[in-house]
């Protein structure tokens, strides 16, 4: 059975980093400070596109998928969480909630 409160968890950290990144590349004339930032959210929703499909087929690897998840997303929440501006908090925020809740999906039985 698909656990929905994941799946809309992933899909809505997918969705912020997306933004994220858009967000960066059209407000930021230097992008070498975000550099990493940026690497970081391709790789979060990519994980995290990869991540609702796993879900919605209800594969026998989606609690292995969810650990890769959760660290990616840990990852991506602590490197936004180093700018002060609104969009790299919220999306810190939206980050470390995904990656509790992969963290979480991974260690149920």
């Amino acid at each position: 059975m698909m656990d929905h409160n994941i799946l809309a968890t992933v899909q809505h950290c997918e969705a912020t980093c997306e933004n994220m990144v858009t967000h960066i590349l059209r407000q930021c004339p230097d992008l070498n400070p975000r550099r990493t930032q940026l690497e970081l959210l391709n790789d979060c929703k990519d994980i995290c596109t990869m991540m609702a499909k796993f879900l919605a087929r209800e594969s026998m690897f989606a609690r292995h998928m969810a650990h890769l998840c959760a660290m990616i997303c840990e990852t991506c929440g602590n490197e936004c969480a180093k700018f002060p501006d609104q969009h790299s908090q919220n999306c810190a925020r939206v980050c470390l909630n995904c990656a509790r809740t992969c963290a979480q999906f991974a260690m149920a039985k």
